[in-house]
């Protein structure tokens, strides 16, 4: 570990290796792991049982939840919040800038006056596949998942499957990250009638389709359909 300063709070139980680069104000919480060459710049926050991994970037101010992994080479820059339980693939990019420019209309080097942040939020348990682009100003609802190599450019509900560039809503996938399917078994449709059930045949849960809210709600009774 290379601190430029010594303000750091390393819980006792975290790991970090020797190469890694933490700047001052940066915490890493209890079970975590930080691996060869990551850096963690000023203000970062990594909670309990963490993984960042080799060659990982954090910027600036960002935080990590309880029990996020953050695959090798990921960069996850400054605006991005990452809530508990969420998957950053390896080699995955998330932006903080819509309008990026090295120079003002005038020709000058941009400074941090010169942009604004468009944050990115990536809700409890989703996960972003390998390579993906996630782009500034967006949201990663719960448990969706982006697919490897998606560039995602608006808002994902809670529980989506997208993949593509620009990144559009394939399916739908369950807590434990299975595809869900509908009444015959087959893959759940992007867009389900406003009365379907989809149900995930690895683990058993349920849930209903919510066409007001565009996403689904988890159903624990036996009844089909939009809860009330």
């Amino acid at each position: 570990m290379k601190p430029s300063q010594e303000r750091l709070v390393i819980d006792p139980t975290a790991r970090v290796h020797a190469s890694a680069d933490l700047e001052s104000d940066v915490s890493v919480g209890p079970g975590s792991s930080v691996w060869n060459r990551a850096v963690l710049r000023t203000g970062a926050r990594v909670g309990a049982e963490c993984v960042v991994g080799r060659d990982v970037f954090i910027d600036e101010g960002v935080r990590l939840g309880d029990r996020v992994k953050v695959q090798n080479g990921a960069l996850v820059y400054h605006g991005v919040t990452v809530g508990n339980g969420v998957f950053i693939g390896p080699g995955a990019i998330l932006t903080n800038d819509r309008y990026p420019r090295a120079v003002t209309a005038t020709g000058e080097l941009a400074r941090q006056d010169d942009w604004t942040v468009s944050p990115i939020e990536l809700a409890d348990g989703c996960s972003i596949g390998a390579g993906a682009v996630v782009v500034a100003g967006t949201r990663v609802g719960r448990f969706a998942t982006v697919g490897a190599g998606a560039i995602v450019t608006r808002d994902v509900p809670d529980f989506a499957l997208v993949v593509g560039n620009p990144a559009h809503r394939l399916g739908w996938v369950c807590a434990c990250g299975a595809r869900l399917a509908d009444d015959t078994g087959v893959d759940a449709s992007a867009n389900p009638s406003p009365d379907a059930y989809l149900g995930c045949a690895r683990c058993g849960r349920g849930y209903a389709y919510n066409p007001q809210a565009g996403s689904l709600e988890e159903r624990t009774d036996p009844h089909r359909g939009v809860p009330e």
